[in-house]
């Protein structure tokens, strides 16, 4: 069966654009309805980050993100199998693209936003500088093979894990290499910070901040947003205030400024994860 979607994909990549999105609105819907669960955590999740919404817009949201998060899904036909004039077409880099440039050491901050990897294809194919990031195996090799190959197709690209350890990363870094880290999510708390994430406590890593101080480089936001034609990927202005000497506090500060860049496309957002699912000591589970 994984070949067969991995076929499928590559069949797809040759359709209209408008053909896919109409085959991803259909899937997320159909996601939304079948998928339970996550659909109970991306209600638990806006719930808990925009109770000043009413209810019925907080409702409305829900399947706006399966749909996007299926159309993002299907969109890696193109991205990995489509001809590369198509994929130079579609993806747009805009914003502060030279932040991306240049040859001293940029940490790029990528948050779960569904059209990372769009992001990703957009900054390997058009521009000349290595990236870098983590890759997480799958447990299907099938479909770990596929998105490794999709991942390293265009540019220098270098993919590591966490097995590799922070001396590998640092020294990326420090060669230039541009590397894109994605710390929005829980990954437990053990080696986590509770700060808030709209307002809730939110067990997170301060990687962004330990990176960026032991690289010695500047942290560059990069948001990928779905479009009628495609994707942009906006690249903004390096934060000059950070890092600090407090990761907790630098870690803070990610969250708060990782809300305005979701206010302005909540549903395509990465809402299906059990955000805090790690609670502080003494707090009760909120799944």
């Amino acid at each position: 069966m994984s070949h067969v979607g991995v076929w499928f994909m590559r069949a797809l990549a040759h359709l209209p654009l408008t053909w896919i999105r109409a085959l991803g609105w259909l899937l997320g819907w159909v996601l939304y309805i079948v998928i339970v669960p996550r659909r109970r955590i991306a209600r638990r999740n806006i719930d808990l980050c925009f109770p000043q919404w009413p209810q019925q817009q907080r409702a409305a949201l829900i399947p706006r993100i399966f749909v996007a998060f299926a159309q993002a899904w299907l969109d890696r036909s193109w991205l990995w199998h489509g001809k590369p004039p198509v994929t130079l077409r579609r993806l747009k880099l805009t914003g502060a693209v030279e932040e991306l440039t240049g040859s001293d050491p940029a940490l790029i901050f990528v948050p779960h936003f569904v059209g990372m990897d769009a992001g990703w294809t957009a900054c390997t194919q058009q521009l000349t500088r290595a990236f870098s990031t983590l890759y997480t195996p799958q447990s299907n090799a099938v479909v770990d093979a596929w998105i490794l190959k999709g991942r390293q197709r265009y540019g220098h690209v270098e993919l590591f894990r966490r097995a590799d350890g922070v001396k590998a990363i640092v020294a990326s870094l420090r060669r230039g290499e541009r590397f894109c880290l994605l710390p929005d999510m829980n990954y437990g708390a053990q080696e986590s910070v509770f700060v808030p994430f709209y307002g809730v406590s939110a067990a997170t890593v301060p990687s962004l901040s330990r990176f960026a101080k032991l690289g010695r480089a500047r942290v560059v936001p990069l948001i990928t947003r779905i479009t009628k034609d495609g994707y942009e990927t906006r690249a903004y202005p390096a934060w000059r205030d950070f890092p600090t000497d407090d990761p907790v506090a630098d870690t803070a500060l990610m969250n708060e400024r990782l809300q305005g860049f979701i206010d302005e496309i909540p549903e395509q957002y990465y809402w299906v994860h059990k955000r805090f699912k790690s609670r502080p000591p003494g707090e009760p589970p909120v799944y």
